[in-house]
Protein backbone atom coordinates (compact mmCIF):
# COMPACT_ATOMS: atom_id res chain seq x y z
CA UNK A 1 0.00 0.00 0.00
CA UNK A 2 2.76 1.97 -0.91
CA UNK A 3 2.01 5.60 -1.18
CA UNK A 4 3.47 9.23 -2.14
CA UNK A 5 3.63 10.64 1.30
CA UNK A 6 6.25 11.49 3.64
CA UNK A 7 6.70 11.34 7.38
CA UNK A 8 9.69 13.18 9.49
CA UNK A 9 9.24 11.38 12.75
CA UNK A 10 12.21 13.32 15.57
CA UNK A 11 13.03 11.36 18.43
CA UNK A 12 12.15 8.43 16.35
CA UNK A 13 14.43 5.19 17.38
CA UNK A 14 12.70 4.26 20.54
CA UNK A 15 9.17 4.36 22.13
CA UNK A 16 6.47 6.24 20.90
CA UNK A 17 8.26 7.32 17.43
CA UNK A 18 9.52 3.57 16.93
CA UNK A 19 6.17 3.13 17.25
CA UNK A 20 4.95 5.57 14.97
CA UNK A 21 7.67 5.45 12.70
CA UNK A 22 6.68 1.66 12.23
CA UNK A 23 2.62 2.77 11.87
CA UNK A 24 3.38 5.15 9.03
CA UNK A 25 6.08 2.35 7.22
CA UNK A 26 3.10 -0.14 7.53
CA UNK A 27 0.70 2.42 5.85
CA UNK A 28 2.97 3.12 3.01
CA UNK A 29 4.45 6.08 4.17
CA UNK A 30 8.49 7.15 3.13
CA UNK A 31 9.84 7.52 6.87
CA UNK A 32 12.59 9.00 8.21
CA UNK A 33 13.88 8.28 11.10
CA UNK A 34 15.68 11.47 12.97
CA UNK A 35 17.70 10.48 16.33
CA UNK A 36 20.27 11.92 18.73
CA UNK A 37 22.83 9.20 19.18
CA UNK A 38 22.11 6.08 19.39
CA UNK A 39 23.02 4.57 16.00
CA UNK A 40 22.39 1.04 16.57
CA UNK A 41 18.53 1.51 17.66
CA UNK A 42 18.23 3.55 14.66
CA UNK A 43 19.49 1.27 12.39
CA UNK A 44 17.57 -1.85 13.42
CA UNK A 45 14.52 0.21 13.36
CA UNK A 46 15.27 1.33 9.55
CA UNK A 47 15.79 -2.54 9.08
CA UNK A 48 12.55 -3.42 10.55
CA UNK A 49 10.23 -0.76 8.41
CA UNK A 50 12.10 -1.90 5.68
CA UNK A 51 9.77 -4.97 5.74
CA UNK A 52 7.12 -2.30 4.67
CA UNK A 53 8.36 0.52 2.65
CA UNK A 54 11.67 0.71 0.52
CA UNK A 55 11.52 4.47 1.35
CA UNK A 56 13.41 4.97 4.93
CA UNK A 57 16.27 6.57 5.92
CA UNK A 58 17.56 7.60 9.13
CA UNK A 59 19.21 11.01 10.35
CA UNK A 60 20.94 11.99 12.94
CA UNK A 61 20.96 15.50 14.11
CA UNK A 62 20.32 17.25 17.22
CA UNK A 63 16.60 18.93 16.44
CA UNK A 64 17.35 21.66 18.78
CA UNK A 65 19.78 23.59 16.82
CA UNK A 66 18.79 25.04 13.55
CA UNK A 67 21.58 24.20 10.83
CA UNK A 68 20.97 20.47 12.30
CA UNK A 69 17.31 21.22 11.51
CA UNK A 70 17.97 22.54 8.32
CA UNK A 71 20.19 19.36 7.26
CA UNK A 72 17.67 16.95 8.16
CA UNK A 73 14.93 18.75 6.14
CA UNK A 74 17.14 19.31 3.10
CA UNK A 75 18.08 15.53 3.11
CA UNK A 76 14.61 14.33 3.29
CA UNK A 77 14.01 17.08 0.40
CA UNK A 78 17.11 15.08 -1.56
CA UNK A 79 16.50 11.79 -0.43
CA UNK A 80 12.43 11.06 -0.16
CA UNK A 81 10.86 14.13 -1.48
CA UNK A 82 8.24 16.32 -0.88
CA UNK A 83 7.50 16.20 3.03
CA UNK A 84 3.56 15.67 3.78
CA UNK A 85 3.69 15.07 8.04
CA UNK A 86 6.11 16.42 10.83
CA UNK A 87 6.05 14.43 14.07
CA UNK A 88 7.20 16.16 16.68
CA UNK A 89 7.76 13.90 19.20
CA UNK A 90 11.83 14.65 20.30
CA UNK A 91 11.53 15.37 24.28
CA UNK A 92 13.52 14.90 27.43
CA UNK A 93 13.05 14.77 31.37
CA UNK A 94 15.33 14.76 33.93
CA UNK A 95 16.06 13.01 37.46
CA UNK A 96 12.39 13.74 40.03
CA UNK A 97 13.10 16.79 42.16
CA UNK A 98 11.21 19.47 43.23
CA UNK A 99 11.95 22.90 41.43
CA UNK A 100 13.83 24.36 43.89
CA UNK A 101 16.27 21.88 43.77
CA UNK A 102 16.80 22.18 39.92
CA UNK A 103 19.70 24.48 38.15
CA UNK A 104 19.62 26.82 35.52
CA UNK A 105 21.66 24.77 33.18
CA UNK A 106 19.33 21.48 33.68
CA UNK A 107 15.70 23.71 33.74
CA UNK A 108 17.59 25.48 30.24
CA UNK A 109 18.57 22.13 28.94
CA UNK A 110 14.85 20.70 28.82
CA UNK A 111 13.18 23.82 27.71
CA UNK A 112 15.60 24.26 25.14
CA UNK A 113 15.32 20.61 23.97
CA UNK A 114 11.81 20.26 24.07
CA UNK A 115 10.73 23.31 22.82
CA UNK A 116 12.99 24.69 20.83
CA UNK A 117 13.37 21.53 18.31
CA UNK A 118 9.31 22.05 17.89
CA UNK A 119 9.96 25.73 16.94
CA UNK A 120 12.61 24.83 14.39
CA UNK A 121 11.01 21.72 12.56
CA UNK A 122 8.01 23.15 12.48
CA UNK A 123 8.94 26.22 10.76
CA UNK A 124 10.96 24.08 8.23
CA UNK A 125 7.89 21.98 7.79
CA UNK A 126 5.61 25.46 7.01
CA UNK A 127 7.92 26.48 4.83
CA UNK A 128 7.58 23.18 2.73
CA UNK A 129 3.99 22.55 3.33
CA UNK A 130 2.30 25.53 2.95
CA UNK A 131 0.47 27.04 -0.17
CA UNK A 132 1.46 30.65 0.58
CA UNK A 133 4.94 29.13 -0.13
CA UNK A 134 3.86 26.59 -3.27
CA UNK A 135 3.62 24.02 -0.91
CA UNK A 136 0.76 21.48 -1.08
CA UNK A 137 -0.53 21.17 2.25
CA UNK A 138 0.12 18.74 4.64
CA UNK A 139 0.01 18.03 8.63
CA UNK A 140 1.84 18.76 11.95
CA UNK A 141 1.16 16.59 15.29
CA UNK A 142 3.21 17.14 18.20
CA UNK A 143 3.89 15.27 21.01
CA UNK A 144 2.62 16.90 24.31
CA UNK A 145 2.17 15.41 27.57
CA UNK A 146 -0.98 14.99 30.21
CA UNK A 147 2.05 16.99 32.48
CA UNK A 148 0.87 20.10 30.84
CA UNK A 149 -1.88 19.87 32.43
CA UNK A 150 -0.88 18.03 35.74
CA UNK A 151 2.27 20.44 36.42
CA UNK A 152 4.24 17.42 37.35
CA UNK A 153 4.75 18.54 41.44
CA UNK A 154 7.85 17.46 43.02
CA UNK A 155 8.74 15.21 39.94
CA UNK A 156 9.57 17.37 36.55
CA UNK A 157 8.22 20.87 36.53
CA UNK A 158 10.37 22.24 33.92
CA UNK A 159 9.37 19.50 31.85
CA UNK A 160 5.66 19.81 32.50
CA UNK A 161 6.39 24.20 31.80
CA UNK A 162 8.21 22.69 28.54
CA UNK A 163 4.75 20.66 27.45
CA UNK A 164 2.73 23.73 28.57
CA UNK A 165 5.01 25.57 25.92
CA UNK A 166 3.99 23.18 23.25
CA UNK A 167 0.33 22.98 24.03
CA UNK A 168 0.33 27.05 22.65
CA UNK A 169 2.71 26.67 20.32
CA UNK A 170 0.05 23.47 18.50
CA UNK A 171 -2.74 26.23 18.81
CA UNK A 172 -0.90 29.32 17.84
CA UNK A 173 0.64 27.89 15.18
CA UNK A 174 -3.01 25.73 13.82
CA UNK A 175 -4.46 29.16 13.54
CA UNK A 176 -1.82 30.59 11.69
CA UNK A 177 -2.32 27.77 9.05
CA UNK A 178 -5.62 26.56 9.04
CA UNK A 179 -5.97 28.61 5.54
CA UNK A 180 -2.64 27.36 4.19
CA UNK A 181 -3.33 23.47 4.17
CA UNK A 182 -1.90 22.80 6.99
CA UNK A 183 -3.33 20.84 9.91
CA UNK A 184 -1.81 21.70 13.49
CA UNK A 185 -2.32 18.80 16.23
CA UNK A 186 -1.15 17.15 19.81
CA UNK A 187 -1.76 13.87 21.64
CA UNK A 188 -0.70 14.41 25.38
CA UNK A 189 0.17 10.79 26.59
CA UNK A 190 0.06 10.07 29.73
CA UNK A 191 1.81 7.35 31.41
CA UNK A 192 3.02 5.52 28.94
CA UNK A 193 5.10 1.89 29.07
CA UNK A 194 8.23 3.65 27.81
CA UNK A 195 12.20 3.81 29.18
CA UNK A 196 11.85 7.77 29.16
CA UNK A 197 10.86 6.98 33.15
CA UNK A 198 14.55 5.30 33.69
CA UNK A 199 15.67 8.94 32.88
CA UNK A 200 14.14 10.77 35.27
CA UNK A 201 14.98 7.79 37.77
CA UNK A 202 12.15 5.63 38.48
CA UNK A 203 12.09 2.96 35.83
CA UNK A 204 9.03 1.49 37.92
CA UNK A 205 7.05 4.70 38.27
CA UNK A 206 3.88 3.34 35.92
CA UNK A 207 3.99 0.60 38.16
CA UNK A 208 3.98 2.93 41.15
CA UNK A 209 0.78 4.97 39.94
CA UNK A 210 -1.02 3.20 37.28
CA UNK A 211 -3.81 2.45 40.67
CA UNK A 212 -4.18 6.08 39.96
CA UNK A 213 -5.85 5.79 36.55
CA UNK A 214 -8.88 5.07 36.10
CA UNK A 215 -8.54 2.20 33.51
CA UNK A 216 -5.69 0.48 36.01
CA UNK A 217 -2.85 0.23 33.33
CA UNK A 218 -0.63 1.91 31.55
CA UNK A 219 -0.71 2.83 28.14
CA UNK A 220 1.70 1.32 25.25
CA UNK A 221 3.29 3.77 22.80
CA UNK A 222 1.53 1.84 19.85
CA UNK A 223 -2.13 3.54 21.31
CA UNK A 224 0.00 6.93 21.04
CA UNK A 225 0.82 6.47 17.81
CA UNK A 226 -2.40 5.46 16.85
CA UNK A 227 -3.72 8.82 17.49
CA UNK A 228 -0.87 10.64 15.86
CA UNK A 229 -1.33 8.62 12.58
CA UNK A 230 -5.14 9.31 13.01
CA UNK A 231 -4.29 13.18 13.27
CA UNK A 232 -2.41 13.30 10.05
CA UNK A 233 -4.42 11.30 7.96
CA UNK A 234 -6.92 12.52 5.82
CA UNK A 235 -9.82 10.71 8.40
CA UNK A 236 -9.50 13.79 10.68
CA UNK A 237 -9.31 16.84 7.91
CA UNK A 238 -11.71 18.98 9.91
CA UNK A 239 -9.62 18.56 13.16
CA UNK A 240 -7.12 21.53 13.79
CA UNK A 241 -5.87 23.20 16.87
CA UNK A 242 -6.80 19.85 18.74
CA UNK A 243 -5.62 18.22 21.75
CA UNK A 244 -6.13 14.06 22.06
CA UNK A 245 -5.25 12.82 25.73
CA UNK A 246 -4.10 8.97 25.68
CA UNK A 247 -3.98 9.22 29.42
CA UNK A 248 -6.81 6.21 30.85
CA UNK A 249 -8.93 8.58 31.40
CA UNK A 250 -7.03 10.96 33.80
Amino acid sequence: MQTDKIVIITGASRGIGAATAKLFAQNGYGVCINFLSNDMAAEQLKHEILQYTARCITVKADVSKSSEVQRLFDTVDKKLGCLSVLVNNVGILKTQCRLDAMDEQRFHQVLTTNVMSCFLCSKQAVKRMSTQYGGVGGAIVNVSSGAAKSGSANEYVDYAASKGAIDSLTKGLALEVAGEGIRVNAVRPGLIYTDIHTSGGEPNRIERLKSKIPMQRGGEPLEVAEAIYWLASEKSSFVTGSFVDIAGGL
